[in-house]
């Protein structure tokens, strides 16, 4: 199989290179190896006085097959950029103190990660710490003489099981795995060593870390009080916090004696707090929570010993994020998604919310997912990430308070986008033939697009489900449409963005009426004239593989189906996945053998008997978040019923397929090679 695989892969590279020759209006089209080509731009950090702003600027090693960053430095008035770090190593998380005279941040530059302290005025550097593992999360004390972070401490678990002594030099294998956790293992980040999260304070001149906090829980990133006396951070300590994992809380902590209190106590989450330049409030975001599958992320503001929290922006639908205080406290600047816009607005104190900053870009170099990150300077200019369909995230910045439009600073893709034609990206808003619900997709055509002709359709359907795609870059989509296709990706109900109430049109009802909404968005376009409807294609990853798998169950329609990394079995996946907590509580209303037809209701295998759409299933061979057994499942039931049906295993890879550049290409490329496979010519 997989050899017969690698054929048609070949083939459909030729296929496309040929059309793309043959096309003489196209100039040269997005191609597969472009991707070990493009850079990012993330984690910008606007200095103080506003004038400058320190980046993570990101590449991929086409040697080593993964990303890499190094540190740059541009002016706000559009002057040159330079580097601050170089070579083939990590470097990120980079912090200004408080005067804005050294730049602190992480780097594996010597082998392991550590933080480094750079003199801005003569670039002189020092290694500052010598930790056992990766510290983040760092914060600058306001008198600039310590550094806050937050680090793994490992713990040696003590084995109640005595084996007799093995003869010298024998050779018995590895160690067995005892496990007693309810979260064992980690997607991403295999199982579990044992150990906790602590923060730690070291003098930014260098020294010996001191640890602050301590116990058997998880800290998040700290935050300084103004007097420098104590940390604020949220972390849920709660004795059984494992099976309540949104059940966070901030606290404060003494950074003399690591004495900590609770401030908040409420059921739900409370995350990111930040403190006001006074000292006097702290911000923060979260919700009460009431076990449904999507709750809208509030901005609550409360005094400093936790008195008086109250929500700050009630009647704002969106979800708020990343909150920081403007220099005169009397504002909140946070990031939000609004109807597939990642946007960032100041909040008053009495919750009015002035949008500042569109276009804020993400780190997902292969699909539109939202994301990108910001930074504000005592005067209030704001840096950002910013992306269009037409390029990877980028550095910009603002006037103060958004007072002027943004600029772009780095055009990090220009020698490479410059020379290519990329699909145009459309928006469109349709009903739902369900109950008439306005859903919101966009549309990229192929390079020398012509609309009397007939086109085939990939219909790219997004993972979460809570989640949402928007017109942001996206190499995956613009290598389909360079292939000759058009994609339509759709935001159908269940997404974000959109407000609680249409997020939760799916709360215990997922995989249903969403399917109303994707086909209604076929239908629409293909009543545009220019999409061939016996040419109909459909993929898409995690959600959006339990969807595809849904809809090759309830449709012949579609010439052929890619299943990425799908949930199949509701009753399996909430027994094998890393968040089986989630399922339980927040997906469904109890456990699977007290609802086993509830489960299986929803479970794309229990419609595998109607399927005759040829399917191939894309999974990683060590993805804990839908275990590659879920695919297994399909792909077994499809070759019994003799349905035309492939599985591809990446090696090595977790529920982010992608995460390598050479995975990112060979998944667009298996993707595009079944398609031309199944395609009607």
């Amino acid at each position: 199989m997989r050899i017969a695989i690698r054929a048609f892969v070949c083939s459909v590279v030729m296929i496309s290179s040929t059309v793309a020759a043959q096309d003489s209006s196209a100039v040269r089209r997005f191609g597969l190896r472009d991707i070990f080509e493009l850079q990012w731009a993330a984690d910008p950090q606007i200095s103080p006085d506003g004038h400058a702003v320190v980046y993570a600027r990101s590449y991929y090693d086409i040697m080593k097959d993964r990303a890499r960053s190094n540190l740059w430095i541009v002016g706000t008035d559009g002057g040159a950029q330079r580097p601050l770090t170089s070579g083939a190593q990590d470097d990120g998380s980079p912090r200004w103190s408080p005067d804005g005279a050294r730049l602190a941040y992480v780097s594996n530059a010597s082998g392991t990660s550590e933080i480094h302290v750079r003199w801005m005025d003569t670039g002189q550097e020092a290694r500052v710490t010598h930790v056992p593992h990766g510290p983040s999360g760092l914060a600058w004390s306001p008198d600039g003489k310590w550094i806050a972070f937050a680090m793994l401490v490992s713990e040696t678990p003590t084995s109640f099981v005595q084996l007799p002594a093995k003869p010298e030099g024998a050779d018995w294998g590895p160690p067995l795995k005892y496990i007693d956790g309810l979260r064992y293992r980690r997607d991403g980040g295999g199982y579990i060593q044992p150990g906790r999260v602590h923060l730690f304070v070291v003098a930014a001149d260098g020294g010996t870390a001191r640890q602050v906090t301590n116990g058997p829980f998880d800290d998040g990133a700290p935050t300084w009080t103004p007097d420098g006396a104590a940390l604020i951070f949220s972390a849920n300590r709660h004795p059984e916090g494992e099976y309540t994992p949104l059940n966070s809380e901030v606290y404060v902590v003494s950074v003399a004696d690591g004495a900590v209190h609770e401030l908040t106590t409420r059921s739900g989450p409370d995350n990111s707090p930040a403190l006001s330049p006074d000292g006097r409030f702290i911000a923060y975001t979260g919700f009460d929570d009431h076990r449904q599958g999507y709750q809208v992320t509030h901005l609550y503001v409360m005094n400093r010993d936790g008195s008086g929290a109250h929500v700050v922006t009630e009647g704002f639908d969106r979800d708020l994020e990343a909150p920081v205080w403007s220099a005169d406290g009397r504002g909140i600047y946070v990031q939000y998604d609004d109807e597939g816009d990642t946007r960032i607005a100041l909040v008053s104190l009495d919750g009015k919310v002035m949008p500042l900053v569109s276009h804020v870009g993400g780190l997902d170099l292969g699909r539109p997912y939202p994301g990108g990150s910001f930074s504000v300077s005592h005067t209030g200019r704001i840096a950002f990430t910013e992306t269009d369909p037409d390029h990877p995230a980028d550095v910009a910045v603002t006037g103060a308070r958004g007072a002027s439009a943004a600029t772009r600073l780095t055009r990090l893709n220009d020698g490479l986008l410059a020379t290519k034609e990329l699909g145009k990206v459309r928006e469109m808003h349709y009903k739902s033939s369900f109950d008439g619900r306005e859903v919101e997709g966009w549309v990229i055509t192929p390079p020398g697009f012509d609309p009397s002709r007939k086109y085939p359709l990939v219909l790219e359907i997004h993972g979460g489900p809570y989640l949402d795609y928007g017109d942001r870059w996206t190499a995956e989509f613009q290598l389909y449409a360079a292939a000759g296709y058009v994609v339509l990706y759709i935001n159908p109900r269940g997404s974000t963005s959109y407000g609680e109430t249409f997020g939760n049109l799916i709360n215990h009802d997922y995989p249903d009426h969403d399917y109303d909404d994707l086909m209604s968005g076929v239908d629409t376009l293909i009543g545009k004239g220019y999409v061939d409807p016996e040419n109909l294609f459909v993929t898409g990853g995690s959600g959006g593989g339990v969807l595809s798998a849904w809809i090759v169950g309830h449709t012949h329609r579609f010439r052929a189906a890619v299943v990425q990394k799908p949930v199949i079995n509701w009753y399996s996946w909430v027994l094998t996945t890393d968040v089986s907590e989630f399922g339980l509580t927040y997906w469904f209303t109890g456990a699977p053998w007290e609802q086993t037809a509830t489960y299986m209701k929803y479970s794309p295998i229990s419609y595998v008997g109607n399927v005759t759409t040829p399917t191939m299933l894309i999974t990683g061979e060590v993805d804990y978040r839908t275990p590659s057994g879920e695919a297994e499942q399909f792909y077994e039931a499809l070759k019994l019923r003799k349905v035309p049906a492939a599985l591809v295993r990446v090696p090595n890879a977790s529920h982010e397929i992608s995460s390598t550049p050479s995975h990112m290409m060979a998944k667009v490329a298996y993707v595009l090679a079944w398609f031309e496979k199944w395609k009607q010519r």
